[in-house]
This record gives C-alpha cells, sequence and structure tokens, in this order.
C-alpha cells in the first residue's frame, strides 16, 4: 500500500503542504510515479508524522420514521417555546409599566402629602389662638 500526498494528509491529519514541504526537506523519503504525483510508503511516513485515529461514524439514514418523528416533535417544541418566550415578554412588559405607574402614584401621594402637611401648618400659624379665661372654659 502507498499514499499518494492527499492520503498521506488525511492518513495524518496534516495538510498536504506541511507533507509536501517534508518531502522537499527530505524529512519524509517519497516517490514521483510518471504523471508526477507523490507516493509516500506509509511506514516512512507515520515515522515522521503519526497516524491520526480514524474517526468513522456510523452512518445512518436521514429519513427513518424515528428521525422524522424527532424532527416533528422538536418543531413543535420549538414553536411552544417561542410562543412561551413571547408570553414571557409581554408580562414583562406590563410588570415594567406596573411598575412605573406605582412609582409615578407613589410620587404623586407623597406630592399630596407634603402639600397637606404645609396648608396645616400654615393656617396653624396664621390663626392666634386665644387664651380663655377660667370661668370660660368652665361654663363655655
Amino acid at each position: 500500500m502507498v499514499y499518494t500526498l492527499g492520503e498521506a494528509a488525511k492518513a495524518t491529519g496534516k495538510s498536504k503542504a506541511t507533507i509536501s514541504k517534508a518531502i522537499k526537506s527530505g524529512r519524509i523519503s517519497a516517490e514521483k510515479d510518471e504523471s508526477g504525483t507523490f507516493r509516500i510508503d506509509p511506514s516512512e511516513l507515520h515515522r515522521v508524522y503519526p497516524p491520526t485515529p480514524s474517526t468513522k461514524q456510523e452512518e445512518t439514514p436521514n429519513s427513518t420514521p424515528a428521525n422524522t418523528q424527532n424532527y416533528s416533535e422538536i418543531k413543535a417544541l420549538q414553536r411552544l417555546l417561542e410562543a412561551t418566550q413571547e408570553r414571557l415578554a409581554d408580562k414583562e412588559d406590563v410588570i415594567s409599566d406596573l411598575r412605573e405607574d406605582r412609582d409615578r402614584w407613589r410620587t404623586q401621594a407623597t406630592g399630596l402629602l407634603s402639600d397637606l402637611r404645609t396648608a396645616q401648618e400654615k393656617a396653624a400659624l396664621a390663626a392666634p389662638t386665644q387664651k380663655k379665661g377660667f370661668w370660660r372654659r368652665l361654663f363655655g
């Protein structure tokens, strides 16, 4: 078995340019065939660059009934999630509006209360209090 430049790159996880530089610098020995492509011996290649572990995944058909069912469930759940997020955003807006109203009412009530206090204080200062004598207090 002999690797081409592309196969050697896949087997080691390196780029074709890296392997080509290693061949040209003499780190890896390779032969050129009549078409001009490199023929690299696997033992020579793996002496310099260790092989990468093969990570072939099992192929699963895309249109199995389970995948179709899962896909439809995922879509339904996504729609439900979007609707829930929309309702949550609406409720957060309502809460924000209610808080603003509460703060506005609180400010207004505080202002009215302070106005009432100052009016009462002015009335108390403006009205002179007459001292009633003993007989007037007693008989009215």
